[in-house]
């Protein structure tokens, strides 16, 4: 059984989800895949992996870089679990490229190659917005691209944690940013 709650975000209202192995998920409401593979479940807000959760994003969200103190339990293909992984060691206020994850993953591979795009892929259907930090996945060069929350999100999550826009390039139209 999985439990839910939802969680006012200065960015939006997001949902919370966890089961006993973890938190199972944290989505921008209206979002890409927003609640992408959530079955059965019930509203639970004191359940102990949300209220641990809410508790991480309050830090995040008044600017801190809060220890990840509470199981994740991400759902996906093996995969996707690797790509999440590559994206939780990605230090608090820096960024990488699609790319340079594809080459990490395809030396633990033992490979030549592996597609940025299908990278690309397994970032976009991160269930764990935030926790498991995408928003820090930039494109070649600096390109400010993808986000299932939106580009303006992106972009707000990128300012909270100090990145530098520098380095950045962002869309021709900026009007939703």
């Amino acid at each position: 059984m999985e439990y839910t709650c939802s969680y006012q975000s200065p960015l939006g209202d997001m949902l919370l989800s966890g089961d006993e192995g973890g938190l199972t998920g944290a989505w921008f409401v209206g979002q890409k895949y927003f609640a992408l593979g959530l079955k059965a479940h019930k509203e639970n807000p004191a359940f102990p992996v949300l209220r641990q959760a809410a508790c991480w994003l309050d830090r995040y969200f008044r600017g801190e870089n809060p220890e990840l103190d509470f199981p994740l339990h991400p759902v996906g293909t093996d995969f996707q679990k690797k790509v999440w992984q590559c994206l939780l060691e990605i230090p608090h206020g820096k960024t990488t490229t699609y790319g340079d994850i594809a080459k990490k993953l395809a030396r633990s591979r033992g490979i030549d190659h592996m597609s940025a795009q299908a990278v690309g892929g397994a970032v976009g259907h991160n269930r764990i917005s935030i926790i498991i930090p995408c928003h820090r996945v930039v494109g070649a060069g600096g390109s400010l691209t993808g986000y299932a929350g939106g580009l303006q999100k992106k972009l707000a999550l990128l300012r909270l944690e100090g990145v530098s826009e520098d380095g950045l390039i962002l869309p021709k139209d900026t009007s939703g940013i």
